[in-house]
């Protein structure tokens, strides 16, 4: 199952409710400081465990939603940053304790569509009829468990395919990975690694390259199924591939497996219609090293500029960093997100799409200034 596909569960509560001791209990493993401190958890903690008829679930547990110590603000901000990246949601009350903290909170569950369940703690009778009631330091977790099943969308767990509707078994796919300033060191990015394996879950035969080998290999062996670049060879890759050979990139896959990928479709052509002082917000999904060659940072942005002939203004946010004054933006461009959530990706793009605000993704913005945008986006079905 694709890294992405674990669906990320939040635990939320008050201080002392019992958020550690539950992602204990449910890990089976003692990752989370238990005390009777108030505040003992201060940043998130993340957790992989796998769960019985849904597989690998990534737990978070998350500082308490009333803690008032001096750093209690920062805390609960951090707390409340997660519900951009879960897909499901606990929320611990410890001995039928329910008022405005948990009321707030449940009202932004559902601002994110978040499905969520509720667990008494300690209980005094019965809290609720939808609630779990339990004593977390001694009681089985395992109703918790059966619970959380149903509760978890089936979208954020079922397998999707890279390469789904486009490939067929004993095709020939042939990647072409650059090897340059920006390639990590002995090895490969993690959309260059999910093409290769899922080329392979679709039994296809799968040919990893150069760009600079490319020319010899159509020179020497007979036209492949596909052809999937990084993006930013397009330009020379496009020239080498034939016509006929459907061609697109690893963060056009990534983008149709995780992104908004319709209203990337509709947004990108919007790059034609820019006007000179327009700002355009980039959106990244890790926090990395600038470097001369980066992409988001450096060479869009100057592609963007040359495209246009305009004097493009460009903002940056990175990971879970909030976003202000989204209408001040003519245009918002998300990285691949290989790190990412589709439920963060989406978290973040939908605030630009609620505003009327175009949104597109590296490579396909890349892919409309270079000529290939048709080419690289026409050869999906509308549903994989």
């Amino acid at each position: 199952m694709a890294k992405d596909l674990k669906p990320h569960i939040g635990i939320y509560g008050r201080t002392n409710s019992g958020k550690s001791t539950l992602i204990n209990k449910l890990t089976g493993q003692a990752i989370a400081i238990v005390s009777s401190q108030a505040g003992t958890t201060t940043d998130p903690v993340k957790k992989s465990i796998e769960i019985f008829g849904i597989g690998p679930v990534v737990l978070i547990d998350t500082a308490g939603i009333d803690d008032t110590s001096d750093l209690g603000k920062q805390r609960v901000e951090k707390t409340y940053q997660t519900l951009k990246e879960i897909d499901c949601a606990i929320l611990v009350v410890a001995d039928n304790q329910f008022g405005e903290p948990e009321t707030k909170l449940i009202e932004q569950f559902k601002e994110y569509d978040i499905p969520f369940i509720m667990v008494n703690n300690l209980f005094k009778g019965v809290f609720k009829d939808d609630a779990v009631n339990l004593n977390l330091l001694n009681d089985d977790p395992q109703p918790i468990i059966e619970t959380l099943k149903k509760a978890i969308p089936e979208s954020a767990y079922k397998k999707t395919s890279m390469l789904g509707g486009i490939v067929k078994s004993n095709d020939v796919v042939v990647l072409v990975t650059p090897i340059d300033d920006e390639a990590p060191e002995g090895r490969l990015i993690l959309p260059q690694v999910m093409a290769i394996r899922n080329a392979l879950d679709n039994d296809c035969i799968c040919v990893v390259l150069k760009e600079t080998n490319l020319q010899q290999y159509f020179d020497t062996m007979p036209y492949p199924d596909l052809v999937v670049t990084d993006s930013q060879a397009f330009a020379m890759v496009s020239k080498i591939v034939p016509q006929e050979v459907p061609l697109t990139s690893f963060s056009i896959l990534l983008a149709r497996l995780r992104g908004d990928f319709e209203n990337y479709l509709k947004g990108t052509p919007y790059l034609s219609q820019l006007k000179d002082g327009d700002k355009i917000l980039m959106l990244e999904s890790c926090t990395h090293e600038i470097s001369c060659g980066d992409i988001g940072r450096v060479k869009l942005p100057a592609l963007i500029r040359k495209f246009t002939g305009k004097n493009i203004q460009f903002d940056y946010v990175a990971g879970l960093a909030p976003i202000s004054n989204i209408d001040q933006y003519a245009m918002a461009i998300q990285c691949g997100g290989c790190v990412a959530t589709r439920k963060q990706l989406l978290n973040r793009t939908n605030l630009a799409v609620k505003a009327g605000i175009p949104i597109s993704n590296y490579g396909m913005a890349i892919a409309y200034m270079t000529g290939v945008f048709e080419r690289s986006t026409s050869l999906f079905p509308s549903k994989f």
